[in-house]
């Protein structure tokens, strides 16, 4: 009987910890040259899902400011932000994770905005009605698994 309690305590430990909250916004910590090094939800990023998060509008989008030629079926590439072929190449896991979560960390001045970030805006509106939103959090653009979906596709994009 003792055993058996034992195995199931041990099953009900590992579950909770199967089962962690993925890392809240506001705890997310950057280093001094603003990457990320633990991964936001300790699960390994789904890369098929972060392609398509790329050419969702409602979410990161990220093919309105960037070229990816792998996701040449999707409209409306843009040319603000750099091409991101080959991103997998020179940037690391941790760099690509801070860029997704607040590009501002790493880059002084860019446009790009922050997909995990829920506070610290300039003027956030409330939804399309023009009017200021109210002095609260708001919801991030993208989830934790989501920020690493997408770097996961990213480490992907190799040239050759």
């Amino acid at each position: 009987m003792k055993k058996t309690l034992t195995i199931f305590a041990i099953m009900a430990c590992a579950a909770g910890l199967a089962s962690a909250e993925a890392m809240k916004p506001n705890d997310v910590e950057f280093t001094e040259d603003g990457t990320i090094a633990a991964s936001l939800t300790g699960a390994p990023g789904d890369a098929a899902n972060g392609a398509e998060i790329m050419t969702i509008r409602g979410k990161g989008n990220c093919i309105a400011c960037h070229e990816v030629t792998a996701l040449k079926h999707a409209p409306f590439h843009g040319e603000v932000g750099p091409s991101l072929d080959g991103v997998g190449e020179y940037r690391t896991a941790e760099e690509l994770r801070g860029i997704v979560v607040n590009a501002k960390m790493m880059f002084d001045g860019t446009v790009m905005p922050g997909f995990y970030k829920t506070s610290g805006f300039i003027r956030p509106g409330n939804g399309y009605t023009g009017k200021a939103a109210k002095e609260e959090d708001l919801t991030p653009i993208l989830t934790a698994q989501e920020v690493e979906d997408v770097v996961a596709y990213l480490l992907t994009l190799k040239d050759g």
